[in-house]
């Protein structure tokens, strides 16, 4: 029975906690004759190449049922963590897309792409060799910590005037985006190589573009940057450790192979 407040003030019924769904992990076998509709939440580790739609789109055709979306979509180029939820558990979904995420970044200074990653070919290069790993951590310490301001990627998948970013700049275009705050809780650089790599561990608010944060730091640099590997590893309370692979993920589920993951 609808309790009479929310119909008097018209307020939704707010959404049931995110950990009181089935969570599947690679901690035991996935059960099979659990009501997906119920309520389920995967912890998938989504390989390189795959889009996060596709990813979705298997667990449907696995599981048997069409209600089912992500928290938080990753490029296809991007690995790691990415949380599938099922059923009744996609009322949820706004819980774990607020939560801060973690990912460990590798990023190539002295050259940038139009996409800010390795997905299109570089367009413009510059000398990195007055780089040192103390000026990348001052760099990083005095512009990319705390809330920061951020512009989007051409090559996103925000909305302008009905028309997804990136087909925008597939045509060689470019439009004003409108800048955001986002939040960088931090920003630690683990490796530096003295062909320009950076490998960086990174914890950020919801809607952060580490494409973005890549290309900013190049040009603070004094040079470019673009990012060449992205793996998400921690998502609020729910780490990639626990994930499912997919090739698990088919094997609990179809045990004869039938699905081809190529």
């Amino acid at each position: 029975m609808n309790n009479p407040e929310n119909r008097q003030t018209g307020r939704k019924k707010p959404a049931p906690p995110i950990t009181s769904f089935r969570l599947f992990t690679n901690e035991e076998p996935i059960d099979k004759t659990f009501d997906f509709k119920e309520g389920a939440v995967f912890l998938i580790d989504k390989p390189k190449s795959w889009s996060s739609f596709r990813a979705v789109g298997l667990v449907r055709k696995l599981i048997g049922i069409k209600k089912v979306g992500h928290a938080g979509t990753l490029d296809p180029m991007a690995t790691g963590l990415l949380i599938l939820c099922c059923g009744k558990a996609t009322k949820s979904i706004d819980q774990v897309q607020g939560q801060p995420k973690t990912y460990r970044a590798t990023i190539q200074l002295g050259s940038s792409t139009v996409s800010y990653d390795a997905e299109t070919e570089a367009n413009e290069s510059a000398s990195f060799e007055h780089v040192n790993i103390e000026g990348i951590k001052t760099t990083i310490n005095d512009n990319f910590l705390g809330e920061i301001e951020q512009e989007p990627p051409m090559y996103s998948a925000i909305w302008h005037k009905g028309e997804r970013l990136y087909h925008i700049a597939r045509r060689g275009e470019t439009v004003e985006r409108k800048k955001r705050n986002v939040n960088i809780y931090r920003f630690e650089v683990v490796f530096y190589s003295k062909s320009g790599g950076i490998i960086a561990d990174i914890e950020c608010s919801k809607g952060t573009y580490i494409r973005s944060l890549a290309h900013d730091l190049g040009k603070k640099l004094g040079t470019f940057g673009h990012l060449t590997a992205l793996r998400r590893t921690q998502i609020g309370i729910f780490s990639v450790d626990k994930s499912i692979t997919m090739e698990k993920l088919v094997t609990d589920f179809d045990q004869h192979g039938k699905i081809d993951l190529s």
